[in-house]
């Protein structure tokens, strides 16, 4: 949709630009209209941006961590950059310290690490290693679409099987059930707990907002088959956009809710660095009605900023509508059977099973 206004912007992503940080004093590029024109006469219109992929071999692949606002302190990420490209996602200026634009560039130059289930198995199987759950999901979807060729995740899962490691997953994808196998066995073993986002029940404006996940009813209908699985599912309602999809909180509890997840939770909308003017723009070009009123609700519950990047507060918003929000959450959990607080149900998972994997085919002696 390449509006005059917007000449640039591609369909089917969800940046309009590729945002070039200056905060790594990166040289900032703008493309003069005339030149634009120009090349356009001479070139035909611009060529549809593919998605290209790297394969890298990291050393490690276990990522630790010491914050106080989640629960959890270590991660795998078996990509970086996400294909999804959801243009909210708090992940995007990661791709910054790379030399990659958070925009355009976190979508569609991605990198996959093909080593990760020979590193996990690595680093399960030293001596002083002590299990607690890994996160997946936490800084790029372990099942976007490229995972249909690469398989990380699901290689992953069947060392985490083998060592009786627990995991937790967090994804926007119905692509979860290719693994359902391992799901249901891991889960048999108090070993896996997954976490579906749905951000609303609206599929046109899903492919505004996050134009390569899954439709919101393909996420739904894979919670329901997960929890008749006996996998313990979670419904993250998250990011709230206000005025763009808190509208949808009620519902979305009221429907997982009849398909039997017990836990539900919502996370608001958090713009940190280049995440702030990447979204502006995508307000711009597809809600330019109301982008003052987004912007003016989302300062008046992070502090008058645009984001709140500071730990204890990031998480939990302030003011009159954070307070709408929370009461209207719980509300809708309480009406649904749901129990819980705006972080939902915490999964007990089972450390206690883990044993050490074997490594290079040479079973442990001690």
């Amino acid at each position: 949709m390449r509006t005059s206004e917007h000449p640039d912007f591609e369909t089917g992503r969800g940046a309009a630009s590729a945002s070039v940080p200056t905060r790594f004093g990166l040289a900032a590029r703008e493309v003069d209209g005339d030149w634009r024109d120009h090349v356009k006469a001479l070139d035909g219109p611009p060529v549809k941006l593919r998605t290209n992929v790297t394969e890298e071999k990291p050393k490690t692949i276990l990522s630790f961590n010491q914050s106080p606002d989640i629960p959890f302190d270590r991660s795998i990420n078996a990509y970086r950059g996400c294909e999804h490209g959801c243009i909210y996602c708090f992940a995007r200026p990661t791709h910054a310290y790379h030399d990659l634009s958070p925009g355009l560039d976190f979508e569609t130059q991605l990198f996959a690490k093909p080593n990760a289930p020979e590193l996990l198995r690595a680093t399960l199987a030293k001596r002083k290693y002590g299990p607690k759950p890994i996160a997946m999901g936490t800084n790029t979807d372990p099942y976007q679409p490229i995972e249909h060729d690469y398989a990380i995740t699901r290689e992953l899962l069947k060392v985490c099987l083998e060592a009786r490691h627990p995991v937790t997953i967090t994804t926007k994808s119905d692509r979860v059930m290719r693994d359902a196998d391992l799901l249901e066995e891991m889960a048999r073993r108090k070993l896996v707990a997954v976490a579906i986002s749905v951000t609303s029940l609206d599929p046109v404006l899903s492919r505004k907002l996050e134009p390569r996940c899954a439709a919101p009813a393909k996420r739904i209908a894979a919670l329901g088959k997960l929890a008749a699985l006996g996998v313990p599912v979670h419904c993250s309602i998250s990011p709230i956009i206000p005025a763009i999809t808190d509208e949808f909180m009620e519902e979305i509890v009221e429907t997982v809710a009849a398909l039997g997840v017990r836990s539900a939770g919502w996370i608001p909308l958090r713009l940190p660095h280049e995440v702030a003017p990447l979204f502006r723009e995508w307000l711009d070009v597809h809600y330019p009605e109301r982008a003052g009123k987004v912007m003016s609700i989302v300062r008046s519950i992070r502090n008058g900023r645009d984001n709140d990047p500071d730990f204890f507060t990031r998480m939990r918003p302030s003011g009159v509508w954070a307070d709408l929000l929370r009461t209207r959450f719980k509300v809708a959990c309480r009406r649904a059977g749901i129990g819980g607080d705006a972080q939902g149900e915490m999964f007990e998972l089972d450390c206690s099973a883990f044993r050490p994997p074997e490594v290079g085919g040479q079973m442990r002696l001690f």
